[in-house]
């Protein structure tokens, strides 16, 4: 039986299969109108591909960016929030932070949920408990505001709710009564986590965003049924699968679904070549996503920020710049040469393209300087068209001064650095050096500028996997499923034996939700009187004291200097439960002769451009092993 995964990008929608130990791949234009359509048209062209039939398809993986672009494009749904009475200005004020240090005509974006749309509700809970109850008579007046608001989605985040539950529940109850067809998202659920601003942010997100992405699953679902092929697990933020219906139900925990794909595609070739320090450059048609792999293992982190906008869950460590294929070449006020963040996408699309693009943009340059002859995969590859390309470059260089070459050039170097910078952050920012890390390059347009880019870093070796176009496709095809829980406790450390009874039922139901799967646990921890923890593991059989000694070194390697006589305390305790995948098996052998640049290599879903300094082989499953003359890991031609 065979198993498909498709990842829909901005630009791209790719799927690929393992066939007898090859991957089999196909490309499409992302449908940005109704995304389920280029899904269809992906999943077909590479079963044709590989000559299978959909009554041999066993399995369907699916990452996507559809919520990522639903929060940056401010397509979300129409969303109330009920709020303990007296915070019902928590998402304005946020942390009284500002949006820039030194800028003051920056601001922060507008909440989700304006000030017209949000329910106060008369209750409250303390640390220690119920301080105010929730009367019915309250409960029934907030039923009535909300419904009056006409919402398609509640947000319910009240004081201590991830302690004291139960005043979120008993309103999620009287609403869901009475408002059918209305989605409700409660915070004790989404995230039962101190700190009242990031966990109502969170939480109104998902709101936001679960209606939308839930329409287009059930309408991907239904076209995938009709067409005989099983329903699609989804790829997560934190690298896992989760089942559609759960998907469909918090889509919060998807908006990193096909960064994260791919990062875990890359893992399989750095842990395979036993590479100690990998940086993933995944760099597609809208967006370049990046990330730091340390001895075959991504880094995790409990939050991120997207357009502004705070979501504190589980997920992969990935940094995420504007800067694609598709990224708008223009000129700034000060004559300067920008690039993105504003991207041609895939309609129109680069002028190369031919389908009514005019501006130039990135593609475009690559062609110009005949580096990018055409795009898609085998088979199915498209042409580009060079007196598009150059009218478009041409008409930005007049306006600079500049030959068209010359321009091609600048419009790529300033892509380069703009996606270094992102890369340096997921590796000086955590202490890792990019010039002594493998960058493992993929994504339709990654290998074209991986070496210029290891060239700005430093580094000097590159590796570009033979599936690199579609790698975030073959990364859900490789994921496991994966389950991740939290929970605040606020226990100092040294009373052991309350947290591992706190523990134990996180444990419970980690193993009961995935049976089989392999159990990690870890502690957010601090010193008493700071503001914020460190995140450290802990073995479940280990001694609870274990996690001093464990934070103090995180703390030494964080910041500098430890303190062990000082008391700690561990804020939340997290579990997550792993069942791996299938994983392929990848022949690195090299195969080919040294190969030096320049020199551009067709591949199927990308092309590799090899400059001048650097010289590749081929391995014999297909990819490259890049790395700059003169090193002392360097290929001799």
């Amino acid at each position: 039986m065979t198993e498909v995964g498709v990842d829909v990008g901005g630009t791209f929608t790719d799927a690929a299969l393992i066939l007898g130990g090859e991957i089999v791949t196909a490309k499409v234009a992302t449908t940005r109108d109704d995304h389920g359509l280029g899904v269809m048209d992906a999943i077909m062209q590479v079963l044709a591909t590989a000559g299978r039939a959909t009554d041999d398809v066993a399995r369907i993986a699916h990452g996507m960016t559809v919520g990522t672009n639903a929060l940056l494009e401010n397509r979300l749904a129409k969303t109330a929030l009920v709020i303990t009475r007296g915070f019902g200005d928590l998402l304005e004020l946020r942390r009284q932070d500002r949006a820039d240090l030194y800028r003051l005509d920056v601001a922060h974006p507008a909440p989700i949920v304006p000030h017209t749309r949000i329910v106060e509700v008369t209750e409250r809970n303390g640390p220690d408990g119920e301080v105010t109850p929730l009367d019915p008579a309250e409960c029934a007046r907030v039923v009535r505001a909300v419904r009056d608001l006409n919402v398609e989605a509640v947000a319910v985040c009240l004081l201590f709710a991830f302690r004291f539950p139960a005043h979120e529940r008993a309103l999620g109850v009287a609403l869901a009564d009475a408002l059918p067809g209305v989605h409700i998202s409660l915070s004790n659920m989404v995230l039962p986590e101190i700190r009242e601003y990031e966990r109502a942010a969170t939480t109104t997100v998902d709101a936001a965003l679960t209606p939308v992405l839930g329409h287009y699953l059930s309408g991907l679902s239904a076209r995938i049924v009709a067409a005989g092929l099983p329903r699609p697990q989804i790829m997560q933020s934190n690298g896992g699968l989760i089942d559609l219906e759960i998907a469909a139900g918090h889509a919060a925990r998807t908006v990193l679904s096909g960064p994260a794909a791919g990062v875990i595609g890359a893992a399989l070739w750095a842990r395979t070549e036993n590479i100690s320090h990998a940086l993933t450059f995944d760099m597609g048609g809208t967006s370049c996503d990046v990330a730091l792999i340390v001895d075959g293992r991504p880094g995790r982190r409990s939050g991120t920020l997207i357009n502004g906008h705070p979501l504190h869950l589980p997920m992969l460590d990935i940094e995420t710049v504007s800067a694609g294929g598709g990224s708008i070449a223009w000129v700034d006020s000060g004559g300067a040469l920008r690039v993105g963040p504003h991207s041609a996408g895939a309609t129109p699309g680069p002028a190369a393209y031919d389908k009514g693009g005019r501006t130039a943009t990135v593609t475009d340059a690559q062609v110009v300087l005949g580096r990018l002859a055409s795009v898609g995969t085998t088979g199915h590859c498209t042409p580009l068209n060079l007196d598009r390309a150059v009218a478009a470059v041409g008409a930005l260089a007049r306006s600079l001064g500049l030959a068209c070459d010359a321009c091609a050039e600048g419009i790529i170097r300033v892509a380069n650095h703009e996606m270094a910078r992102a890369l340096r952050i997921v590796s000086v920012e955590r202490g890792i050096h990019p010039a002594g890390a493998t960058l493992i390059a993929f994504g339709g347009a990654g290998p074209l500028h991986a070496c210029e880019v290891a060239d700005v870093l430093g580094s000097a070796r590159v590796i570009v996997p033979a599936s690199a176009g579609v790698l975030a496709a073959v990364g859900t095809l490789i994921a496991g499923e994966r389950r991740d829980w939290i929970q605040t406790v606020l226990v100092p450390l040294n009373r052991g034996r309350r947290l591992t009874e706190l523990l134990a039922p996180l444990v419970v139901r980690a193993r009961h939700t995935l049976e089989g799967a392999s159990i990690e646990v870890s502690a957010d921890c601090r010193y008493v009187g700071q503001a914020h923890a460190l995140t450290v593991p802990w073995r479940i059989v280990g001694d609870p004291m274990d996690l001093a000694t464990a934070f103090h070194s995180a703390h030494t390697s964080r910041y500098g200097d430890a303190d062990p006589g000082a008391p700690i305390e561990v804020v939340s305790l997290r579990v997550a439960a792993e069942r791996p995948g299938d994983v392929p098996a990848i022949n690195t052998e090299l195969a080919g002769p040294p190969t030096p640049g320049p020199i551009a290599v067709p591949m199927s879903g990308a092309t590799l451009w090899v400059p001048d300094g650097w010289t590749t082989r081929e391995r014999a499953d297909h990819s490259f092993d890049i790395r700059r003359d003169g090193t002392a890991n360097a290929w001799t031609p």
